[in-house]
């Protein structure tokens, strides 16, 4: 019994002497586990694709439509009038009305304005006009005065209405209510206060009740009258923006029955 166990415990250490002598046996993976697998080398990273470019324009934000074109086009045009311009011009005036009966044409006449212009084609403009009326030799000789001096000025408001026909030439119209101030002096005149009035007294604003008046206050004329003009000119647009313009217009006011009219031709320059 004994031999037989020392013969069972000799084979067994000899078993387990084989079993521990060879290399990589005793690391057998046991029956029914896989094998655990070597991990993997560490791949190199992938070469990272550039950034995209971002666009040129950006797209507008959501909720915001894009602007329309002809808007755009609008808003960049450059404007095509000034919003102010101003006017000056010399020249002589024509006699017009009753005024002609006692005054002779051809007396100088002189303006000056400035126009708000709402467009090209419309704007608003007020305007200082002088005008010289010089007494015929025959009315002077009516009244029996050496000499006399007569002038009016006027101020005028209303619409000018522009109307271009190239880019270089066009014209205008102008019309409105005005203001005139009529005054003047007779020289050395011999007639006698209190005598019946003829035409020109009347026209000269001396009158009263029929007769001359009894003072020698009735030498000086001065009158307040209100009316209308109208009128309109052409004009040249010169290199600089200049304009020259030649311009006609009809000057009317009344006073107590009594009248004032002269049209004054001018010739000047806008800008």
């Amino acid at each position: 019994m004994i031999g037989k166990f020392a013969t069972v415990s000799a084979l067994a250490l000899l078993v387990l002497t084989m079993l521990f002598a060879v290399p990589g046996f005793a690391q057998t993976t046991p029956a029914g586990q896989t094998p655990a697998q070597p991990a993997p080398a560490a791949e190199p990273p992938a070469a990272q694709a550039p950034a995209a470019q971002a666009p040129a324009t950006q797209a507008p934000a959501t909720g915001q439509e894009p602007a329309d074109e002809a808007s755009l086009e609008r808003r960049k045009k450059p404007r095509d009038y000034k919003n102010w311009t101003f006017n000056v011009g010399a020249g002589a005036n024509l006699d017009s009305g009753e005024t002609r009966d006692w005054v002779r044409g051809g007396g100088f006449a002189a303006s000056a304005g400035v126009a708000r212009n709402a467009n090209k084609y419309l704007g608003l403009r007020a305007e200082a006009i002088f005008a010289n009326l010089p007494l015929r030799d025959s009315t002077q000789e009516l009244v029996g005065a050496t000499g006399a001096t007569s002038y009016a000025y006027a101020i005028t408001i209303g619409p000018v209405i522009n109307v271009p026909v190239t880019s270089l030439y066009g014209g205008y119209v102008v019309f409105g209510g005005n203001y005139i101030h009529r005054a003047g002096s007779l020289d050395d005149d011999t007639t006698v206060p209190g005598s019946p009035c003829n035409g020109f007294w009347n026209w000269w604003g001396a009158c009263t009740n029929g007769s001359i008046s009894l003072s020698n206050n009735f030498v000086d004329a001065s009158q307040n009258d209100f009316g209308y003009n109208f009128g309109g000119g052409v004009y040249r647009k010169m290199p600089s923006g200049v304009e020259i313009y030649a311009e006609y217009r009809f000057m009317h006011g009344t006073s107590n029955s009594i009248t004032t009219d002269f049209r004054p031709i001018t010739i000047g320059f806008r800008w």
